[in-house]
């Protein structure tokens, strides 16, 4: 029985022209399995149920190697698995040589399809690592050049206190204080407890500076006395 693997890495991303390829082999959609996550490992929902109805004489089709995985040694693994220990056969559409079938399961064909695929894997893993690579010195350059990376700042706006004021003193709703801010509740939150905070550091400052100017002047008083 001849099964078929697609998968893209996002939902919105478009799977038709894998299926149609899928199609052209004359596979039926009710034997063709679809994901769309992320090919980080093999802990993929339809891959896995795919996984267990294979058996020995089935044949996965991939359009590509990467559809599989994209990490080198995990897709090594996984061939390994589905070839030795399940004895189902791999046929990849856009690398002929990938192709486990070739001549009728002559041991020089298989032989030629795992080398064929630790060649491509080591391949794509490097290109994959120089990427991350050139990604990571691109960030890195853009930071000394001043280029800041994620959410700007929330500008918390300047009536914030008198509004905080109102909320605290169960003047108004935490609702009400919301929209006269313009703000969302985890944002107004948050800012309520950093003014917390704040006000409480301020305290203590105060506190410390006060029992500091007590003792000053008890020990000056001891002194004139």
């Amino acid at each position: 029985m001849q099964y078929g693997y697609v998968r893209v890495s996002t939902v919105n991303q478009n799977v038709d022209r894998q299926v149609d390829d899928m199609h052209k082999l004359g596979l039926i959609d009710s034997h063709i399995y679809i994901d769309k996550e992320s090919g980080k490992d093999f802990n993929r929902t339809n891959y896995r149920r795919l996984c267990r109805r294979l058996k020995k004489g089935d044949v996965l089709v991939v359009k590509a190697i990467d559809r599989l995985g994209r990490n080198y040694n995990m897709i090594l693994d996984e061939w390994r698995k589905l070839t030795k220990e399940k004895e189902v056969d791999i046929v990849v559409i856009d690398m002929p040589l990938l192709d486990t079938r070739i001549e009728g399961k002559n041991l020089v064909g298989k032989f030629i399809a795992d080398v064929v695929l630790q060649v491509l894997s080591f391949v794509a893993q490097n290109e994959r690592e120089t990427m991350k690579q050139r990604q990571a010195e691109g960030i890195r350059m853009a930071k000394l050049r001043g280029v800041k990376f994620g959410r700007p700042p929330t500008v918390i706006p300047k009536n914030f206190d008198d509004v905080a004021d109102k909320y605290e003193n169960n003047d108004i709703t935490s609702e009400t204080a919301c929209q006269l801010l313009k703000l969302s509740r985890g944002t107004f939150f948050r800012s309520l407890q950093k003014r917390k905070l704040e006000k409480r550091g301020r305290d203590k400052l105060i506190n410390r500076h006060a029992e500091q100017s007590t003792k000053f002047q008890q020990i000056n008083e001891r002194r004139h006395s």
